[in-house]
């Protein structure tokens, strides 16, 4: 799949990381570093603008070594950025440790993964199937 893109950060176009990667890492685009405080969110821009095509989202998601070394995270994940979307691929980033956590220009915070979608019409009813789970919901399939 092709996806337009306009490259307006100083930085290269996102790339996947190994063959078999599911997500690009998006970097960020500053003039200056940018501090997180713990619990502290700032939206950090990428300087892409990309053109889906209708039937796609793109998924943006936290990296695990960010999350797992520093706490960060991307608060709303996955963020999805919709087919008719032309503005920067922006990124809500969360500092969840308890230290500041210091953004540089051209640092890798983000993975964005290319998803297929459907959109649905929905069938009103007065029952649903039954199913052995049922209604059980948090927790109702046990711990291991």
């Amino acid at each position: 799949m092709k996806i337009k893109v306009i490259n307006q950060s100083k930085h290269p176009l996102p790339e996947y990381q190994t063959p078999l990667a599911a997500g690009l890492d998006l970097r960020a685009n500053l003039d200056e570093p940018v501090s997180l405080e713990p619990l502290e969110r700032k939206l950090i821009g990428t300087g892409l603008f990309i053109e889906l095509q209708a039937g796609y989202e793109a998924q943006i998601r936290p990296r695990s070594g960010l999350a797992f070394k520093y706490g960060l995270s991307v608060l709303n994940t996955p963020g999805t950025v919709d087919a008719d979307y032309r503005g920067e691929i922006k990124v809500l980033l969360v500092n969840l440790s308890n230290e500041t956590f210091v953004v540089q220009d051209g640092e890798r915070i983000a993975q964005m993964v290319i998803a297929k979608h459907e959109q649905i019409q929905w069938d009103t009813a007065e029952t649903l199937s039954e199913t052995e789970r049922g209604a059980g919901g948090y927790g109702s399939t046990g711990k291991s």
